[in-house]
């Protein structure tokens, strides 16, 4: 536990974690009470709420890199007033809106969903420094398992208790009180030697969007699709099995699981290749639907899945914090919440699909083909990558030598 000692004793960190944990939970709690309102409150259904669920993913997924820019050019607390504001009220009037009203704002709305997750992201790339962000990164996915634990659970309540609209205007409290505490925290994205050393010139996309980039953000897109994919699953399984009253209980040890491979990750001092660690979730994910019947056996063959869950997030992020130029860290890090929503959007009505037209025991297997599926082309687009990088070196040691020979 050496590495968490050193990390948790870095200057900010502790604060940082514990602000993001809290920061993350109405995130977590949003698509429910949408949900939620949407199919009970307005009385539309469940394919009503997915159409909206899809339109403000639509929003989010496209307004995220556009949010780190601003980071990029304008500091936090510009991109703080922005997303605090335009969110709140969209959960603040949301309900006095009629269907497609609603339907209309949540597109503009996801456009302002406050990034949380990528300022963390940034900010731990500012505070810790490179040896230690393995260990940072795990951490974080294991607060973001342990907020999206609490904040849907928050949502049902809310909104069973009392009601889906009264639920919504406390999202918009809670957006406000996440907003306005980031504001004045006002955590660097930036390290003082980085600001130090910042010329004030944006490097043009292409030189840092590399293949290897677009691996890494494919893996993150990959990892979520899995996860989004076995939740839809676990419940079709349980339901058809008799137990669907245990289906809490089989997510906590899931995302139990998940949180104890994020601290075993952190504690390692190598990292895990990406692509390995997404093959691995993909192939473990494969025969879950195999297990036999009774809640206790399904939550048992999903263990060894989702001890991968948490190192393959933690592995993206660590990666683009790596790759990611230091004034274009906040596009890319957008970039990676727009590859986790876009694979999220993707597994749950893609598996869902095949789910109702077979059974649950196929829908853990496209889940995790899925996964293997991305970790192929991942690793395509690394080996293209350094064949490029591989090839490009070369023209310049010739040159190297040419010069040498003529100097000699």
């Amino acid at each position: 536990m050496g590495l968490y000692r050193r990390t948790l004793a870095l200057p900010g960190v502790r604060a940082l974690m514990l602000l993001i944990f809290f920061a993350r939970i109405p995130i977590s709690a949003s698509g429910m009470i949408l949900t939620l309102h949407v199919a009970v409150g307005l009385g539309h259904g469940y394919g009503a709420a997915g159409a909206t669920g899809a339109v403000a993913t639509l929003g989010i997924a496209l307004g995220a890199p556009v949010m780190g820019r601003v980071v990029d050019r304008y500091g936090l607390r510009r991109m703080l007033l922005i997303t605090t504001i335009g969110e709140a009220t969209f959960w603040l009037v949301g309900p006095q809106l009629s269907y497609p009203v609603l339907l209309t704002a949540g597109f503009a709305g996801g456009l302002l969903v406050m990034p949380a997750m990528s300022i963390g992201r940034q900010a731990i790339a500012a505070l810790v420094p490179a040896e230690l962000r393995r260990t940072a990164y795990s951490m974080d996915s294991v607060s973001t398992e342990l907020s999206f634990m609490v904040g849907p659970a928050v949502a049902v309540l809310l909104a069973t208790q009392y009601s889906t609209a009264t639920a919504m205007r406390a999202m918009a409290v809670g957006i406000a009180t996440v907003g306005v505490a980031l504001f004045v925290a006002n955590p660097a994205v930036r390290s003082d030697e980085e600001q130090a050393s910042a010329t004030g010139q944006r490097p043009p996309r292409r030189t840092w969007l590399t293949p290897r980039m677009l691996a890494v953000l494919l893996i993150g897109a990959g990892a979520v699709f899995i996860l989004a994919g076995t939740e839809v699953t676990i419940v079709a399984q349980l339901r058809e099995q008799g137990d669907l009253s245990w289906t809490g209980v089989v997510m906590v040890v899931w995302a139990a699981g998940s949180a104890i491979g994020g601290l075993v990750y952190g504690a390692l001092r190598r990292s895990v290749h990406q692509v390995a660690l997404m093959a691995g979730l993909g192939l473990l994910t494969i025969p879950v639907g195999l297990a036999g019947l009774g809640w206790w056996v399904l939550a048992l063959a999903l263990l060894p899945a989702a001890v991968l869950c948490a190192p393959t997030i933690a592995a993206t992020g660590e990666e683009i914090a790596k790759l990611a130029p230091v004034a274009a860290r906040g596009e890319a890090t957008g970039m990676q919440s727009s590859a986790f929503t876009l694979g999220s959007a993707a597994g749950a009505p893609l598996v869902g699909f095949v789910v109702d037209h077979s059974s649950p025991a196929w829908g853990f297997a496209v889940a995790g083909i899925g996964g293997v599926l991305v970790a192929a082309v991942a690793a395509v687009l690394i080996t293209r990558q350094r064949a490029r990088d591989t090839g490009e070196s070369v023209p310049a040691a010739d040159g190297q030598e040419a010069s040498a020979s003529a100097i000699s």
